[in-house]
């Protein structure tokens, strides 16, 4: 039998929760995974992996309305907690934890061993 040690996640530092426009996504990139970050009107923020599941879209040019973002390429509606694409459309992308510390947004990047969605 193998040892298996899980790998840590760790928290990445992006960019100023200020310079984030509402509800306008911003690619954040880190080691060779990409983001789509959202700071939503109320305020709260939301990061999903950056490629949609279907056609390959870029989801930080999406439209984004309440707490979904709809892909540029074929409009499927996205739920940005879950990462759940809507019916009647399947799959999901990976989320990302979120938070700001001192006026910094912070993305969790998991361990490689973490599922995807």
């Amino acid at each position: 039998m193998e040892a298996f040690t899980k790998q840590k996640s760790v928290w990445i530092r992006t960019v100023s929760y200020e310079e984030l426009a509402v509800n306008t996504g911003k690619t954040i990139r880190y080691r060779g995974e990409e983001v789509a970050l959202f700071k939503l009107g109320s305020g709260k923020l939301q990061a999903i992996q950056n490629r949609c599941p279907h056609k390959d879209g870029v989801m930080a040019e999406g439209i984004v309305c309440g707490e979904h973002v709809f892909c540029p390429l074929h409009d499927r509606k996205i739920h940005l907690p879950s990462g759940i694409v809507q019916a009647p459309d399947t799959g999901c992308v990976k989320t990302y934890a979120t938070k700001v510390e001192d006026g910094q947004v912070y993305i969790e990047f998991p361990g490689a061993d973490e599922l995807a969605c």
